[in-house]
């Protein structure tokens, strides 16, 4: 399916045969964690729908995504933001197993994703244990590209970063748009192109040099803006 958002048209993954293949879904799984607790699995929860539509149509899912800013590189990273508590909690709000995996590169990544049977999920470690995500770097990317047929973006909080899962991947596997990150970018240029008024821009955050374009945008569009 093609979404037509003005200058651009945007591939989403609902009409891709994905039977039998391996999807490597980027999601955004950054939520709150006080005291080893998720205080909020709201991120989680909204990309289920993605994750459903590719369960039915028996491929095989393999979710990345980050938590924080760990210090460490590799499996040596902080381990109070490894990724396993969110695999559980995912497994929760899904209702089906999801493998975990303390590595997103190299071997034992590669061996659990090349065991994956149709319908089944799997999560891989936090991405940013390697700095090599942050820099955007070619070699990594192909290190993730390598354990898929297709790639899914369904993080659309972090797709203004040139971060290898986000950007440099796209390089070297077929690349679609999820269900949620379509909707996400259809409601934003419904916004800023065919806007109704009156019109309240509701902006929250706490770094305000990633959305200062954004919001110089509504300018002359918006009612209000709420910051």
């Amino acid at each position: 399916m093609w979404y037509d958002t003005g200058d651009m048209r945007l591939r989403t993954i609902e009409k891709v045969n994905v039977k039998n293949k391996r999807v490597l879904v980027r999601a955004d799984f950054n939520v709150a964690i006080k005291n080893g607790v998720i205080e909020d699995d709201f991120r989680i929860k909204k990309t289920i729908p993605t994750l459903r539509f590719l369960l039915k149509q028996r491929a095989k899912i393999i979710i990345i995504t980050h938590l924080g800013r760990p210090e460490g590189d590799g499996i040596h990273g902080d381990p109070s933001m490894s990724l396993r508590k969110i695999a559980r909690r995912l497994s929760k709000d899904i209702g089906r197993p999801v493998q975990f995996v303390s590595e997103c590169v190299g071997k034992k990544a590669e061996s659990a994703a090349a065991k994956l049977k149709p319908g089944e999920i799997l999560m891989l470690e936090n991405l940013r244990f390697h700095k090599e995500e942050e820099e955007n770097d070619l070699a990594f990317a192909h290190s993730l590209a390598k354990l898929a047929d297709v790639y899914v973006n369904e993080a659309f909080s972090v797709s203004h970063r040139a971060h290898a899962s986000v950007d440099a991947v796209t390089e070297f596997l077929p690349s679609y748009a999820g269900i949620l990150l379509a909707e996400e970018i259809k409601v934003l240029h419904r916004a800023c192109m065919k806007p109704r008024l009156p019109l309240v821009m509701v902006m929250g955050g706490a770094k305000i040099e990633t959305k200062i374009k954004l919001i110089k945008r509504f300018f002359d569009t918006a009612n209000n803006i709420l910051l």
